[in-house]
Formats: C-alpha cells, structure tokens, sequence
C-alpha cells in the first residue's frame, strides 16, 4: 500500500480503464462557492491511494483527473458524496458521475442507528479503526504534513469494501433498486446546491 501526492493533475494511465474509484475532496471548509476544493482523493481499492493537490490561484485545468471523474463508464464511490460532487462540479467543472455513496447506502440499511459517518461504518462493518483528528486542519497551507496526507487517504482506502457489504445488506433488505435511485439523483441535488438551495426541501409541501 502506498499513498501518491500530485500537484495539480493525476499522472496518466493510473487506473485501469472502467475500474470504480474512490473520490473525496478536502476543502477550506464548507461553503463551496467561498471555501476553494484543495485536495482531491482517489483510490481504484487496489491498495494505492493517490492525492491531487491545488494550489492558492489554480486554474484547475486537471485535463487528466477531470476525464477520470467525468469518465460515464466508472463508478465513483463517495461517502457524503452530494458535498463531493458540488465541490468537484464547481471548481473542476464536470459531474463526476455515475454515483455510489455509502452515507446514502448505510442510512438506507442500518436504521437501527443513527450513526452513519465513515469511521463508525469501518468500524462495524470492516472491524478497523481509522483517526478523523486531521479532518478539520488546514487544508490550504503549503506543505500537508504526514498526519494530514494520511488521512485524506484513509477517506478512500475503505470504500470499495464498505461497498461490498453495504451492497449485501441492500439486497438482504430489498433496497438496492431504491439506493440506486438516490445515487442517480445525487448530481442534481448536488446542484441544487449550488444554484442557491442547499436546505430548502423543494418536493416539501409548504
């Protein structure tokens, strides 16, 4: 196992062509439009995560990234990915898409907690421990320590397998067809978001 840092774009030919990724992104916080996507995580669950960086002032070109998240024959497996996919569609101006996201799959199957984030859903399901202490540092400074780089890659490193089960649990219950249907409306809400309505429940009644 090992963790790849990359300023500004991925190096090409990383994945294999069609293999689900793992995405996550690290943000100056969390306010999209004013809180610039600094880190961009990947893994395909082979056992290497690779990390992109962006500088203060990027442009965020990324030809090779941005064709890896838009690719439409890959999966791309988030955990909270509607946060994901806004901060990917703003500053790097593609949907990442087609969806899978565990928050969404672990709501839908353990309702018998209320207890969704990723460190508790490893926990039960994988038997693993992993830290969140760096999730609130800052992302944005010049240099990302090896606490820091460690755990934007523990956000990736897990969710192929956490798919795995989640998938079991969806069948065992018979909701797959119904996750699969909040997974395909992520990219909308996440623009919806965007377009100023991040918590107004439009299909409300009042």
């Amino acid at each position: 196992m090992a963790v790849f840092f990359h300023e500004e774009d991925l190096p090409g030919d990383v994945f294999a062509p069609g293999a689900a990724i793992a995405v996550d992104t690290e943000t100056m916080g969390l306010i999209t439009a004013r809180d610039r996507l600094c880190l961009v995580q990947l893994s395909d669950g082979l056992g290497d995560e690779h990390l992109v960086r962006f500088g203060p002032g990027s442009d965020y070109a990324a030809p090779v990234l941005r064709a890896v998240l838009a690719d439409p024959g890959r999966v791309k497996l988030y955990h909270f990915g509607r946060f994901d996919i806004a901060a990917i569609r703003h500053y790097l101006g593609v949907v990442a898409a087609p969806v899978y996201c565990t928050k969404i799959a672990s709501r839908l199957v353990r309702t018998y907690t209320d207890r969704h984030g990723l460190k508790e859903l490893v926990r039960e399901l994988l038997g693993q421990d992993i830290s969140k202490q760096q999730q609130s540092s800052d992302w944005g400074g010049p240099d990302l320590s090896e606490a820091q780089r460690d755990y934007a890659a523990s956000d990736v490193r897990y969710l192929h397998r956490l798919r795995e089960e989640l998938d079991r649990r969806l069948v065992r219950e018979g909701r797959t067809a119904l996750a699969q249907a909040c997974f395909d409306f992520l990219p909308a809400r996440a623009e919806l978001d965007l377009a100023g309505w991040p918590e107004t429940d439009i299909f409300a009644h009042v």
